[in-house]
Formats: structure tokens, C-alpha cells, sequence
């Protein structure tokens, strides 16, 4: 019989990447969302929903029930529901770390604990990396996060791990970039535009997964037993330079001239505090905040994937290149 999947948090850019990948595979799919979810890229027939209330347990559990046949339950679940910015500080705790409480309670309550349980976290959990000699991050770097989002994504990892009765993989992919991603898109425009505007003078290495290899990598983690109660770190399995992110953006977009600006970190950090207060002020997420400028900050972003590659065969199958094309290609046709 196929495999019930139940994605949730898959409105999101990487939700729907997710969701077309179980429907690829022919599993039975479900998409959680909230009744106010958009549902742009959630456009597949054969895609079925389910509305969660995240703020009560107890609703949720009848929400759960009621979506499928008495008896039943979803054979994975991929939980994917996240922010990465807020207007409140507050929120990144409430979002990242109680929903996934409350849906652990839920799923206890209905009875639907599935045969897994695939957590999306962050490489941000583990926090700031080697910046002496830029030895790459891997499974066993001992967690210190120096972010809000960092902070409530390892408070959920560590919650799930008091969870005997959950069948539990972690996911902590690096910096994920693609079709309807927002933050990327911006350094795409202003590259097309003929600048790129980075923060620092220290060298720093950068790491990206495309999502669809992400997508990917979700269910082929999920198919093998040697994954459970582990975590990975998912990334492509090298690191770029700013000026090698620059020159292959320019070359998929066709520009050949492009400035390199770089502010120092104190003008950055003075730009995140006055971007972060405007978006306090008109009560909407700024892309640039205070913690966004730590995980600017951060120059070594180095990943070893070892783990991924013994436990489930993990390939990036699209490097930075490829990817980026995909991405541009998107981002002319106005799909991004």
C-alpha cells in the first residue's frame, strides 16, 4: 500500500517542495495548513488539506481525526512549520517551539503517532562555526546557537529527544535557495542590478542546498531505519566564497559587471537595528533584524554531510551552479 504523508507547514517555500516530491513518489499526501495559508504553490489535484489549529492541542487532535478514516493514521509526517523572522522576538519561541509541542500532544491525544517523524530544524541550532581555522560544522559540534531562531529550533530538537514514543529523524539543512525563496531572490536583484552587497572584510565560506535536493533528502531519510533518532546536517558538500556566489549568479543572469560592496559590521549591525525597529513599528517581520546580522556575521558556514551520505546515500545533486540557473530562470520567467 502507499505511504500516508502528512506534511506539515507546507505552505511555505519549502513546504510545497516537499509536497511535490511525495506526490512524485506516489505517496498519499497531505498538506497541514492553516485556514489563512496560501495555497499559490500547493496547486497539485491530487494534493489533499488538512486545516491545524497550532495554538490548542485538543482542537487539533480533532482536526487530525477527522481528516482521515477512523483507525488510520499517517504512516510519516514531515513537519516543516517554522519562522525564521518575526516582529516579536517572542514569536520564534511560540512558533518554532510550542507548536511543535502542541502537535506532539495532538497526535498523542489522537492516537496517530506515525511510524516517523521528520523534524525540520536549522544549521543555525548548532550556532557559530570554527572562524580560526574553518573546520566544518558536523553532527557531533556541541549546539550553541547565538540566535532567537537558533535558540527555539534547538529547544524543539531537544523536546522531541524526551519523546520516547516518537520516532524522530532531525534535518538542520544549511542556507536553502530556490523558486520562491525571498531572502536570496533579493541578493539575485541586486546582483542583476549590478552590485552585491555583502558584510565583513574576514573571508567567509558559504554553504546552500537547493531545495529540491532537500526535498529530496527528506524521504530518502525517512525510507531507511538507519536514521532514526538521528540528526544531519544537510548541505551541498563544499563552500563558496562571496565573490565565487557572485560570479555564478552573474553568469546565469547574463551580467558581467557587477560591483562588489562590502560594509563593515558596524554599519550592518546599525542598519539591522533601524530595519528592525521599522518592522517592530509597522508590526510586519523585517528581513533585516538583529538576528539576521549574527548569522551575517558568521564566516565560517563549512558542513560535513558524512553522516548523510553513510546513513541514507545523500547526493546534492544540484550544485551551487545548476542550481542558481534554475533559480534565475524562475526569477526572469517572474515565478520567484
Amino acid at each position: 500500500m502507499k505511504k500516508k504523508v502528512l506534511i506539515i507547514g507546507a505552505g511555505g517555500f519549502i513546504g510545497g517542495f516537499i509536497a511535490d516530491e511525495s506526490l512524485r513518489r506516489g505517496f498519499d499526501t497531505w498538506a497541514g495548513v492553516r485556514p489563512s495559508t496560501s495555497r499559490e504553490f500547493l496547486t497539485d489535484d491530487s494534493l489533499k488539506f488538512v486545516s491545524l489549529d497550532y495554538e490548542d492541542a485538543d482542537k487539533m487532535a480533532c482536526q487530525l481525526r477527522d481528516a482521515l478514516p477512523e483507525g488510520e493514521k499517517w504512516d510519516w509526517i514531515v513537519y516543516n512549520l517554522g519562522a525564521t523572522k518575526c516582529a516579536n522576538f517572542a514569536d520564534f519561541n511560540r512558533i518554532n517551539y510550542i507548536y511543535l509541542q502542541n502537535t506532539v500532544s495532538a497526535l498523542r491525544k489522537s492516537g496517530m503517532l506515525p511510524e516517523r517523524f521528520l523534524f525540520m530544524s536549522s544549521l543555525s541550532a548548532v550556532g557559530p562555526g570554527d572562524e580560526k581555522n574553518y573546520s566544518p560544522l558536523t553532527s557531533r559540534s556541541i549546539p550553541q546557537p547565538n540566535t532567537r531562531y537558533g535558540v527555539s529550533k534547538i529547544k524543539a530538537e531537544t523536546f522531541l529527544e524526551t519523546c520516547p514514543d516518537v520516532a524522530w529523524t532531525v534535518f538542520r539543512p544549511t542556507g536553502v535557495y530556490g523558486p520562491h525563496e525571498k531572502d536570496y531572490l533579493m541578493m539575485i536583484k541586486c546582483i542583476d542590478g549590478h552590485c552585491d552587497f555583502g558584510v565583513g572584510y574576514r573571508r567567509q565560506m558559504l554553504t546552500f542546498i537547493y531545495v529540491r535536493d532537500l526535498a529530496s533528502a527528506v524521504f530518502d531519510a525517512l525510507a531507511v531505519p538507519e536514521t532514526l533518532r538521528r540528526k544531519y546536517i544537510i548541505s551541498e558538500p563544499r563552500a563558496y566564497t562571496q565573490s565565487e556566489f557572485r560570479k555564478i549568479v552573474a553568469r546565469a543572469l547574463g551580467r558581467r559587471f557587477v560591483i562588489p560592496v562590502r560594509l563593515p559590521l558596524w554599519a550592518a549591525y546599525i542598519a539591522s537595528v533601524v530595519s528592525e525597529k521599522y518592522g517592530v513599528a509597522k508590526m510586519k517581520a523585517s528581513t533585516l533584524n538583529r538576528d539576521k546580522f549574527k548569522i551575517m556575521k558568521q564566516r565560517n558556514w563549512n558542513c560535513d554531510v558524512s553522516d548523510a551520505v553513510r546513513d541514507f546515500n545523500f547526493t546534492a545533486r544540484y550544485p551551487l551552479e545548476k542550481g542558481i540557473a534554475e533559480t534565475v530562470e524562475a526569477y526572469r520567467k517572474g515565478g520567484v
